[in-house]
């Protein structure tokens, strides 16, 4: 396929989205399975340029002043991927499976508008219902924080330590471009362009053999901060399919007792294979069963109860750009309930001089420093870690980490725009 004849093609899925109320994944399989003369290349650019509409379609609405899809399109292509009207109208040359010729209203719009009178949630895309909540963590940054949220996200990849180092991997990875992250100290880092499909990871030797597990940098750090030690008592309360339980094994590094559990057991099964990739034997999987207490033997002997607490996922909107706009007022009622329930069961697991690491992938203060502070009221007994001592784990780049995160009395925000992470929430808890 042509790069217009993609153009043509992701119009025409737009208006499928729209009109059908689907998920963009789902149309997208739909259409690749209808469309089998697509190669993969034709596929993930396509992909592509979906994702980059959803990532920009209010902005790139109020520049063309036009809601359509073919509008939306041409909106993403100036504002996402900075491309100028030239550029534009040569892929829009109307010829066999292009778009039509650019009209004279689209050219003005393309060439003269732009977003500077436009509202935050406009400029910054995301729904306006969540102004509020957004203005309350950012003020007036609000639309330059939610605009590099909307940015697609790197590949990271977080190196374990059970079975190698990072200097050793890198080098094996440089085929894929791989570099270190800015501020992890396991980190591995692969751009992605607009077109770019997802690299191979997964039949990468190192990734086969447990070396490697795909993380993004600001998940390891939320692990990181939370100090697990070797022969601690640990529990990894909501573990899903087990990205941070993999993390405090490796910080463990085989000592101790790790506990992985989840309120939900259908999330917890692809960690036994995971774990077993990595090498992990000290890790204990409990699932659920019926009503009864998967933890019930645990009374105030933990060291350290994580809680990669549900959330609504705002910080993750550069890699699911379609959940934003799915998001309704009624979920964040919900997760706040779940947040105070399991901060509430984490309490009397750990042990006096113990610790709770509570994170979120969450930027909305509603969720993060707002729940800290409601849980230390309902328990007196626990008491914020200084967050400057929580980061103190990042050595040397313990400063400058500092002054690019957003510190408050509860714990430290990693945002896209300040951190080049997701956006996570991080606060440890200390039991007296």
């Amino acid at each position: 396929m042509t790069p217009a004849a993609r153009l043509s093609a992701a119009i025409d899925l737009i208006d499928i989205i729209d009109a059908q109320r689907i998920p963009a994944a789902k149309a997208l399989k739909e259409w690749g399975t209808a469309h089998r003369y697509a190669g993969s290349g034709d596929r993930a650019a396509i992909s592509g340029l979906i994702w980059d509409v959803l990532r920009r379609q209010s902005s790139a609405a109020w520049l063309m002043e036009d809601d359509s899809a073919r509008a939306r399109l041409l909106g993403m292509l100036r504002l996402e991927r900075d491309m100028d009207v030239a550029t534009i109208a040569a892929l829009c040359d109307g010829g066999r499976f292009a778009p039509d010729t650019l009209t004279d209203g689209e050219r003005a719009a393309l060439t003269s508008r732009t977003l500077d009178a436009a509202p935050a949630h406009v400029a910054g895309d995301y729904p306006e219902w969540l102004d509020p909540y957004l203005a309350k963590a950012f003020g007036d940054d609000r639309a330059a924080e939610a605009t590099a949220m909307a940015s697609r996200a790197p590949l990271d990849l977080r190196v374990n330590t059970l079975k190698g180092k990072r200097e050793k991997i890198l080098p094996r990875l440089s085929h894929l471009g791989a570099v270190e992250t800015p501020w992890s100290p396991l980190g591995l880092r692969i751009a992605l362009g607009a077109d770019a499909r997802n690299p191979g990871v997964h039949s990468e030797e190192d990734f086969i053999k447990g070396a490697i597990e795909v993380q993004d940098e600001g998940s390891q750090l939320a692990a990181l901060f939370s100090a697990a030690k070797p022969g601690e008592q640990v529990i990894d309360l909501c573990a899903g399919a087990g990205g941070k339980t993999l993390a405090l094994a490796a910080m463990m590094g085989g000592k101790g007792r790790l506990i992985a559990t989840d309120h939900d057991k259908r999330q917890l099964a692809p960690i036994h294979e995971r774990l077993s990739r990595a090498g992990v034997h000290n890790c204990e999987v409990r699932t659920p069963r019926g009503e009864a207490d998967a933890l019930s033997d645990i009374k105030a002997s933990a060291d350290l109860v994580l809680i990669d607490a549900p959330c609504t996922g705002t910080g993750t909107w550069r890699r699911n750009p379609d959940a934003k706009w799915r998001m309704r007022p009624g979920a964040l009622e919900v997760r706040l309930k779940d947040q105070a329930e399991v901060l509430d069961r984490a309490a009397p697991l750990v042990k006096p001089g113990g610790r709770i690491a509570y994170i979120t992938c969450s930027v909305l203060p509603d969720e993060n420093g707002d729940q800290v502070r409601a849980f230390v009221a309902r328990h007196p007994e626990f008491s914020v870690q200084p967050p400057e001592q929580t980061a103190s784990v990042l050595w040397d780049k313990a400063e400058d980490f500092a002054k690019a995160a957003l510190q408050s009395d509860e714990g430290w925000l990693m945002t896209p725009r300040r951190t080049g992470t997701d956006g996570f929430f991080v606060s440890v808890l200390r039991k007296l």
